[in-house]
């Protein structure tokens, strides 16, 4: 049990890890920039320490800042809460070199399961189902076509590094192909600094479903059931619901020992959710794995009764 954690984010979830860890006796860090001054998770914390200016990129996001708060204030371990540097293996490297622990999964497991070619390998090697596809980078938009004829139209084309639905094209036909890889790989260039590009097929009328996975430094791994996100705009979600009321019994805990095994290949610590696309026959497929707690984490809080 830690003394004293900092909290390295803002808004909500802040406000969340600040009131869980005060329930257990643990003192609470938090740092803001001027923006943040006077927001509620800067109220509510033990201490609080100054970052920097309003941008993220001058504040929240300056690896080398949050560490110098957490030798400066005696925090013992780092909550990243999501976004910000939740899921950067850099920042965990740097904290471990301080000799900071950091409250989440190890670094290995993060940079796998960030990388959707890396991933996609690890879910077939852990005997996950995945999607028909290419496991490789494509060369260019003709190599895309090329396998895209090999794998069947339509196609799915997805950027490696790709998240918040960004760097992803759904093409039926070559010139879809080629246009669609153009486009996917100039957002993922702009969005991760990464063009990296492979192909898979594409499920007609999927529907999105994730299991919650939890995880301790002792190998011991459960699954806390669903969360469907279908209902989509532009491949971000807008609603999640739980239980699913698409998924029957059986294909729930086929589910869950899936998202399980996943964990257990990449020794998984912490929270994390892996992600599905289910089809009509409710056969499904991995599709990512998120190495950190989801926006949409207390949906499953309110079913199953659990501080995540």
């Amino acid at each position: 049990m830690f003394d004293k954690i900092l909290i390295a984010n803002r808004g909500e979830i802040a406000c969340r890890v600040i009131k869980s860890a005060q329930k257990m006796g643990i003192k609470t860090v938090a740092v803001y920039s001027d923006a943040d001054r006077e927001a509620l998770h800067v109220r509510l914390a033990d201490e609080v320490v100054r970052i920097g200016p309003p941008p993220s990129t001058e504040s929240y996001l300056l690896k080398e800042r949050i560490v110098q708060a957490c030798l400066d204030t005696g925090a013992q371990a780092v909550h990243p809460g999501y976004g910000f540097l939740s899921e950067n293996s850099e920042f965990c490297e740097m904290l471990a070199q301080a000799g900071i622990a950091f409250i989440g999964p190890k670094t290995r497991a993060i940079e796998a399961m960030g990388d959707k070619i890396t991933s996609k390998k690890l879910a077939d090697e852990a005997g996950v189902n995945t999607i028909p596809g290419f496991t490789d980078v494509l060369r260019d938009a003709e190599h895309a076509v090329t396998i895209s004829n090999e794998i069947g139209y339509p196609v799915m084309l997805k950027a490696t590094a790709g998240g918040g639905g960004k760097g992803m094209r759904i093409a039926r036909n070559d010139d879809e192909c080629r246009d669609g890889f153009e486009r996917a790989a100039n957002e993922a260039r702009s969005s991760f600094g990464d063009d990296r590009i492979f192909v898979e097929k594409f499920i007609e009328e999927p529907r999105h479903i994730e299991i919650q996975i939890m995880a301790d430094s002792h190998g011991n791994i459960i699954h806390l059931n669903e969360r469907e996100c279908s209902l989509q705009r532009r491949h971000q979600k807008v609603i999640e619901e739980a239980p699913s009321p698409f998924l029957d019994e059986a294909t729930r805990q086929q589910m869950g020992a899936q998202a399980v095994a996943l964990a257990r290949a990449v020794d998984y610590e912490s929270a994390g959710t892996v992600e599905f696309i289910v089809d009509t026959q409710r056969n499904f497929y991995f599709l990512e794995m998120n190495t950190r707690l989801q926006v949409e984490h207390p949906v499953t809080e309110l079913i199953t009764g659990v501080d995540l």
